[in-house]
């Protein structure tokens, strides 16, 4: 597949991204929540001032690093798919290196522009300027079971359990299967693009003894001897 071919996935993992989000702040008020399928999954609209699957970065300025480290990474993964596809990685691998880099896109697009556009920067503390503040729209929540611990049990004892707790969106699942994939397959992705490598050295090779067995032998060259007896000097072929 050409480079191109992969930034079109990302593309559209972006545009299912951004467009279930905006479905979403149009649709439904901040906490509000819809039953999907029974009590397992739900979408349930909150706004994410950290990263992925909820988690924060407490700090007076901790959501513009945020920010910038997103925008930095975006730039990163885009270069590093482009430079993996000129090696001929696996396309199972590149594959995936897309969908991480659409997931990343679509998350720095909520941070810089949201809140802007959807006024969605947090109000305590309010933010020295709205861009690269803006909040995450999470909705995907997924209650699969939950159960409380028993009373006797050290620092947990009466606390709800519940799986699967945190509220994400598209974009956060399109990177967790990318890196996921990635764990699971390592061998077999990077295995063959070893050897990809190995064979192409050995073509290299081959070509090279080929080659070398087809050029003169000048150090063979004997005196030409004239029919007079005299002896000529060897041939001097250098230029």
């Amino acid at each position: 597949m050409k480079v191109y071919r992969y930034f079109i996935i990302a593309l559209i993992v972006i545009i299912i991204d951004q467009t279930s989000k905006l479905l979403v702040h149009k649709y439904m008020y901040l906490h509000d929540e819809i039953y999907v399928l029974g009590d397992w999954f739900r979408l349930h609209y909150l706004l994410n001032p950290g990263m992925a699957f909820g988690i924060r970065w407490e700090s007076e300025f901790g959501k513009l690093a945020l920010t910038i480290f997103r925008i930095v990474a975006m730039f990163g993964i885009s270069y590093y798919l482009v430079k993996m596809v000129k090696r001929g990685a696996h396309n199972g691998f590149l594959i995936c290196m897309a969908l991480i880099l659409g997931g990343a896109v679509g998350n720095v697009i909520d941070s810089t522009f949201y809140g802007v556009f959807l006024n969605n920067a947090p109000i305590d503390p309010a933010p020295p300027t709205k861009w690269f503040h803006g909040q995450v729209i999470d909705m995907l929540y997924f209650p699969i079971f939950k159960f409380q611990w028993p009373e006797w049990v050290p620092a947990l004892g009466g606390s709800i359990f519940e799986f699967f707790s945190p509220v994400f969106n598209i974009a956060d699942s399109s990177i967790f299967i990318g890196v996921v994939i990635i764990l699971i397959f390592q061998q077999r992705f990077f295995k063959e693009k070893e050897q990809v490598a190995v064979d192409s050295d050995q073509v290299i090779i081959h070509e090279e003894s080929n080659s070398s067995g087809h050029e003169p032998n000048h150090s063979s060259e004997q005196n030409v001897t004239t029919t007079e007896g005299e002896q000529k000097p060897p041939v001097d072929h250098s230029f």
